[in-house]
């Protein structure tokens, strides 16, 4: 999630005391899945992490037919195959995004024939540009860059082991989310990058994906992942020059609200990534408005001033900024565009700012939670 958003979704709460539950936590049965494969030549993605929570918040979302569904088979039925969902370590504000939450959601969509990219944030919280907060449990050893090494190698190498075991290993993983900082940080973040210790980081949660992958014989890709495609062409310089290069993906946010690089331009910088580090390159989260009308408390963050593109804040609008934007991706030479939070809709379940959703108008369901034009999106 990009820097402007998580000040406003930061402090995303627990429901209502309406009597709206959280997710279960009983244990999951192994599903029988066969493991998916993309056989098309691009990754169409769905950001999924909220969609367990707005289910139990009582959502019920429609397809274009406006048939109520299933979210995840809605998804699958629609064209997409790639789910994309966050890890936080131990949130104890939230019974979401834990490692509960996330089996659930690699289960369902591996049930509906889909990938899997699985993001550790490596916190307890939102990681991204403006922080990067180490977790409660490791914040003693903040400054033993070894011992801070071996925790994040140990989790990383845990998690992956254990969803394993249950045949629910992601296909893709994200080692950090956002990471433009320095990882594993307190409260106020340092400048600058210390890249011994952060090259250091980085590479043993890489190492932790490649052990996972070899001791399963399974192909894990690896992806780093930074905000905007400006911020990527300095970071992936600097990684490169101390030696962070064992990675698989180059993942980029880009909200053309935020970044120096329109729609016409960002291409050029896909492109100059992509040569310069021999890497693939995906777009892991991206959203456009199809309205700027707001269906509840919870002001939304993409107003007017969003639609730098040029695009209008319509159905049609959104649809034309996915095309377009994949068309970019795809001429540069990469291989995936994932919507972030497409059905973060509009619930009785609040946030600090109040009732509902800050995304409402952003997501890929009309305020009735019917299917947007732009779900036609994932038929390529």
């Amino acid at each position: 999630m990009t820097l402007l958003l998580v000040l406003a979704c930061l402090a995303w709460s627990s429901c209502d005391s309406d009597g709206v539950t959280h997710g279960d936590a009983e244990t999951i049965k192994p599903p029988d899945i066969t493991i998916p494969e993309v056989n098309e030549d691009f990754y169409y993605g769905a950001d999924l992490s909220y969609v367990n929570e707005m289910i139990d918040c009582g959502a019920l979302y429609r397809n274009a037919a406006d048939e109520i569904k299933d979210p995840y088979t809605i998804f699958s039925e629609a064209g997409t195959n790639l789910v994309r969902v966050r890890l936080w370590h131990n949130p104890d504000w939230t019974s979401y995004s834990d490692f509960e939450d996330v089996r659930k959601t690699i289960q369902k969509a591996k049930k509906e024939g889909m990938q899997v990219l699985l993001d550790f944030h490596y916190s307890d919280t939102w990681a991204d540009p403006q922080k990067q907060r180490i977790p409660a449990a490791w914040e003693a050893f903040i400054d033993d860059k070894e011992k801070l090494g071996s925790l994040l190698y140990e989790y990383t190498y845990q998690i992956l082991t254990d969803l394993a075991e249950e045949q629910l290993l992601p296909e893709l993983v994200q080692v950090g989310n956002e990471i433009n900082p320095m990882i594993l940080q307190g409260e106020k973040l340092i400048w600058p990058i210390d890249w011994d210790r952060n090259g250091y980081l980085i590479n043993k949660g890489i190492e932790a994906v490649r052990m996972v992958s070899k001791e399963q014989n399974k192909e894990l890709g690896v992806m780093l992942h930074i905000a905007q495609p400006e911020n990527a062409l300095w970071w992936f310089k600097e990684a490169a020059e101390n030696g962070v290069t064992n990675y698989d993906w180059i993942g980029l946010s880009y909200y053309p609200l935020w970044s120096e690089y329109d729609l016409s331009q960002v291409g050029n910088a896909f492109k100059t990534l992509i040569d310069t580090y021999d890497k693939r390159l995906m777009v892991v989260e991206t959203a456009y408005p199809f309205t700027m009308d707001n269906a509840d408390p919870a002001n939304n963050i993409l107003g007017n001033e969003a639609l730098v593109s040029g695009y209008p804040a319509t159905q049609q609008g959104q649809l034309d900024y996915l095309i377009q934007l994949k068309k970019s991706i795809q001429d540069a030479g990469g291989e995936g565009l994932i919507y972030w939070e497409p059905a973060w809709v509009s619930t009785n379940c609040s946030t600090l700012w109040g009732q509902g959703s800050h995304w409402d108008n952003a997501t890929l369901f009309d305020h009735d939670k019917k299917a947007t034009k732009a779900m036609s999106f994932y038929k390529h």
